[in-house]
């Protein structure tokens, strides 16, 4: 059945697209004669007849109880790319070619006050909520949840994601790529599974679900089962996500083709681990030479020829901490440069993947009436690569500094499968042009502002326009509802829910006028602050990306304000002619903050990834003692025990063969982790210390085949975190290996690369001379921390 387009003129009338913010969405029309009542979901069914007949072919049979969208509701797309700040995008003068976006933003409208949160799970939440990321009590990432209101990790009862309520509604839905909002501790099989994709409004689920994944070899699942992937050297996530997405969106059409779809398509590209194929990141092999002071200017003035930005804006100062480019040695050149053709040329590649979704749904006829957002990054450009960049981004994790030669050693590979990099902070400056400030600084643009495009032929009449409405993530789901003439729902299965807090930018879609409705916002990350008003902003920058800790705190903060009707960048503070309305400001962020549960401010960082010291639950919950079998993996750090700064045990019961060979257990992968594996038929253990050095201890005799009892035991030397100590193995009771192990990882291993029983999944921590799959029987694994 062919889809009837909605009038949209007339439902922005009738929401009143000229009034001010409000944190209800407006009172929808009385429901038709005959519509459901979609306030309340799921929506009723109507209640069953009795009959006295007993000849069913007596009996005219009832309708058919079926839920259906609202006639003429749009299809929905959200695209949204991970750490791609305002001015990397060409669209919105940055230096990355992406003509996908390009080409929807000549056919749409394109944001440039839009803005997120700083960091990915709290952008993540509004995004599919449309309530603020503390209203989500998802205050920061997931992996630093603590035990306060706001901060917790667990979305409440009263806020249901807008995928369930399309879904409610008679949408199909999917969702790809990036989740990064389930806690930690719910993600085995013992759940709770509430939070999970699948049970949070999508019909599928095709991706993985932590903060980041090493595109070569990522932790995939397919709705909450893990996924074996293929043994292809040419594999990378962000294709095959594209291609599944591609095969939901025809398989749905096929059979459905009346219905429309809702389509989440989150990549984990630009996200670090910077992964792209060799061919992308020769694109752009020289275009960097020049340095990213010299990128910032080149990127402003682009912007200005577009119109992104006021032909009056100014570049707002550098931080301190970012070196001159000019000051930098050949070898930091060389290196500092490879790191950004990397990234951009992974940007490239990520926009050329949604150009092949987005063709996909116009060869089936159904790009006119797909209302599609394309979201140019969940916060700012990443600074979490420090001053010189990362050869493995977990050496940022765990505070371990790297060289400039140490990276030069890995030049011609940088990108591939045997990397897993980050670029340096000064590239995260450049790609947040004209700001200053990078992701997790909630206070500053550059941390939370993103070009956005809304692309709807049906339903914009607009073409190649920009709109200057000040604008937030949380106003993509009321949005979306407004278009598809379905209401914010006031009760979900017997729960009343939250008002909703954003305001619909549907009126903006052909109005380049039409008066600002969000006009109130404040922004809050690990103690960076701000709130935004009427075109001011009031904010203090508490800790900069790269600092593991503020330099003061959070009463000593000095607040600083922005006119920013009249600054787009933030570059000048005028605080000092304006004192009364900055306390009216510090005034009204407080009043914000206990409404929406920001406060009280937790502004640690490190101490905020240990669940014991922020009473954020974990599986484990303490325990010193871990028995496992065959089959268990993907176990991440909330639900396996913590090896890490103590002295441990583990005890393998296994039965081989005349060749034994493959893992034990392991945790981590090439960048990072330990294995207790059989190689060649003779037991050992390897710790990997970051993918820089690796300590094994080894049996020098090969294992009769039959049963056998291994032991390695580690005993470190000092009660500091990080410490070596010494390794033991030992097999049926006789000592039969022993080694320094000079460096322990004092925090994680891995994101995605996760323990593992009778393989190692992901990348290997060590060679295992053939599969890393187990030949022989693990009866089971016992370990047991002593400390």
């Amino acid at each position: 059945m062919k889809k009837i387009y909605p009038l949209v003129a007339v439902a922005c009338l009738a929401l009143g697209c000229e009034q001010k913010q409000q944190k209800t969405v407006p009172e929808t029309a009385p429901v038709a004669l005959g519509e459901p009542d979609r306030t309340t979901l799921p929506i009723k069914e109507p209640a069953r007849a009795l009959y006295k007949e007993l000849d069913a072919r007596q009996v005219k049979a009832p309708a058919r109880f079926d839920v259906k969208a609202p006639n003429g509701a749009p299809n929905v797309v959200v695209i949204l790319i991970d750490d791609m700040g305002f001015g990397a995008s060409g669209s919105f003068g940055g230096p990355i070619e992406m003509p996908t976006l390009a080409k929807l933003a000549s056919n749409g409208v394109s944001y440039n006050r839009f803005h997120t949160t700083s960091l990915c799970s709290p952008t993540r939440v509004a995004l599919l909520t449309g309530y603020n990321h503390h209203s989500n009590n998802a205050g920061s990432i997931m992996e630093t949840a603590t035990a306060f209101p706001g901060n917790n990790g667990v979305r409440p009862q009263s806020i249901t994601p807008m995928a369930e309520v399309l879904r409610q509604n008679g949408f199909s839905t999917a969702a790809f790529g990036k989740y990064h909002e389930t806690p930690p501790w719910e993600i085995s099989v013992s759940g709770s599974l509430d939070r999970w994709p699948t049970h949070s409004g999508f019909d599928k689920f095709y991706g993985f679900i932590g903060g980041e994944t090493n595109q070569w070899a990522p932790l995939v699942y397919d709705g909450t089962a893990q996924v074996e992937l293929p043994h292809d050297p040419n594999y990378h996530f962000t294709t095959d996500m594209t291609n599944n997405a591609i095969s939901w969106v025809r398989f749905q059409q096929a059979l459905t083709p009346e219905k429309p779809f809702f389509v989440y398509f989150a990549t984990g590209a630009t996200h670090a681990p910077h992964h792209v194929p060799k061919e992308w990141i020769d694109k752009y092999k020289g275009k960097f030479d020049q340095g990213w002071d010299k990128m910032r200017e080149e990127t402003l003035e682009r912007q200005k020829k577009l119109g992104i930005v006021p032909s009056g804006t100014k570049l707002a100062p550098k931080p301190k901490d970012i070196k001159d480019w000019a000051s930098l040695s050949a070898d930091e050149k060389k290196i500092f440069s490879r790191q950004m053709e990397t990234y951009a040329g992974f940007g490239a590649h990520t926009d050329y993947e949604i150009g092949r979704l987005v063709s996909a749904i116009e060869d089936l006829g159904e790009l006119d009436n797909t209302l599609i957002f394309y979201i140019v990054g969940d916060n700012g450009a990443s600074a979490e690569g420090s001053m010189n960049g990362l050869f493995n981004e977990m050496t940022y994790f765990n505070q371990v500094p790297e060289t400039v030669q140490d990276m030069l050693k890995h030049y011609d590979e940088w990108g591939s499968a045997n990397t897993y990099p980050h670029y340096a902070a000064g590239w995260a400056v450049a790609m947040n042009a004209p700001f200053t400030w990078t992701k997790q600084v909630a206070s500053d643009f550059g941390g939370t502002r993103n070009g956005m495009v809304a692309h709807w032929p049906a339903g914009i009449k607009s073409k190649g326009e920009i709109r200057t409405q000040f604008a937030h993530v949380i106003d993509i789901a009321p949005t979306v509802f407004e278009a598809c003439h379905i209401p914010a729902p006031k009760s979900v299965n017997g729960i009343q829910q939250d008002p909703v807090e954003g305001t619909s930018l549907l009126c903006t879609f052909d109005d380049a006028a039409a008066r600002e409705r969000h006009t109130v916002q404040y922004f809050e990350m690990f103690g960076n602050r701000a709130v935004y008003a009427d075109g001011w902003v009031a904010r203090t920058i508490h800790r900069p990306a790269w600092q593991f800790k503020p330099d003061h705190t959070l009463t000593e903060d000095v607040w600083e304000l922005y006119n920013t009707s009249e600054d787009f960048s933030l570059a000048d503070n005028v605080a000092g002619q304006n004192a009364e309305k900055l306390k009216s400001m510090q005034d009204l962020f407080m009043k914000e903050a206990e409404h929406y549960h920001v406060l009280p401010i937790d502004d640690r960082l490190v101490e905020r990834t240990d669940a014991k010291l922020v009473d954020r639950p974990t599986v484990m919950d303490g325990r010193t003692t871990l028995t496992l079998g065959e089959g268990m993996k993907g176990m991440g750090v909330d639900v396996f025990i913590n090896t890490r700064n103590t002295s441990y045990t583990i005890t393998a019961d296994v039965e081989v063969g005349a060749n034994g060979n493959g893992v034990i257990v392991c945790q981590g992968g090439r960048f990072g982790g330990f294995s207790f594996y059989i190689k060649k038929g003779k037991p050992a253990f390897t710790y990997n210390y970051l993918g820089l050095e690796s300590y094994t201890v080894g049996a020098p005799q090969v294992l009769k085949p039959g049963k056998h009892t291994l032991i390695y035991e580690f005993k470190r030397a000092e009660n500091k975190p990080g410490a070596g100590g010494t390794g033991m193995l030992s097999v049926d009771g006789t000592k039969a290996g022993e080694n320094n192990i000079a460096k322990t990882q004092p925090g994680i291993f891995s994101v995605d690369d996760l323990a593992d029983v009778g393989t190692d999944d992901g990348t290997p921590v060590t060679d295992y001379a053939g599969a890393s799959k187990f030949n022989g029987k693990v009866a089971k694994v016992t370990i047991e921390t002593k400390e």
